[in-house]
């Protein structure tokens, strides 16, 4: 299969039980709800979705368990709202970066994409650093700022505000832009 966009969801698969946690969960559910929908509308569109999640330390365990360790923590109505479908990617990262230490940029190769997608938590943290290692493969980006969240809303803004300045990323909401918008998108059939 050959897509030239994917859709990267980032830690929402998250347990939350962090001490700025409660903040993120009452930030991210928006974006959880927005993401939902959106990434329905990628793979009508033939588009993959790769889920890049940190391990929470467990590095014996697999998707499945990740998942089932966050469904019984506080970050549960992320899980509920954004789990992965059957048919999605999900790549273990060890650190902030989704392409440090992972198959991620292997994987994009493979699937042909050189257009990314990024949403997930945190804004700040995890999907900068994200945006950041992929401009730096030159893939073009758009960081949709309503599929993306942080402890803060200033923090997001901010974050936001440095991927599209330093990273040339479009950054707008999904109301107010479609793939077409911001990528000249191949339709696939």
């Amino acid at each position: 299969m050959e897509a030239s966009t994917a859709l990267l969801i980032i830690d929402m698969m998250n347990t939350l039980d962090f001490d700025g946690g409660e903040d993120l969960l009452e930030n991210a559910l928006p974006a959880a709800e927005d993401l939902q929908s959106f990434k329905q509308e990628i793979k009508e569109q033939g588009m993959p979705v790769i889920y890049v999640n940190d391990n929470f330390g467990l590095w014996q365990d697999n998707t499945s368990d990740i998942i089932d360790v966050c469904r019984k923590s506080p970050g549960e109505p992320l899980v509920e709202l954004t789990e992965p479908d059957e048919d999605d990617f999900f790549i273990i990262k060890p650190k902030h970066s989704g392409f440090f230490g992972t198959q991620l940029e292997i994987l994009l190769n493979q699937l042909g994409v050189s257009r990314l997608i990024l949403s997930g938590v945190a804004g700040d943290i995890c999907v900068l650093f994200t945006a950041n290692d992929a401009y730096m493969r030159e893939y073009e980006l758009w960081v949709p700022s309503n599929l993306s969240a942080s402890e803060s809303r200033g923090d997001n803004d901010n974050a936001m505000k440095i991927i599209r300045r330093s990273l040339g990323a479009e950054t707008a909401p999904t109301s107010e832009k479609n793939l077409e918008d911001v990528f000249s998108v191949d339709k696939q059939t």
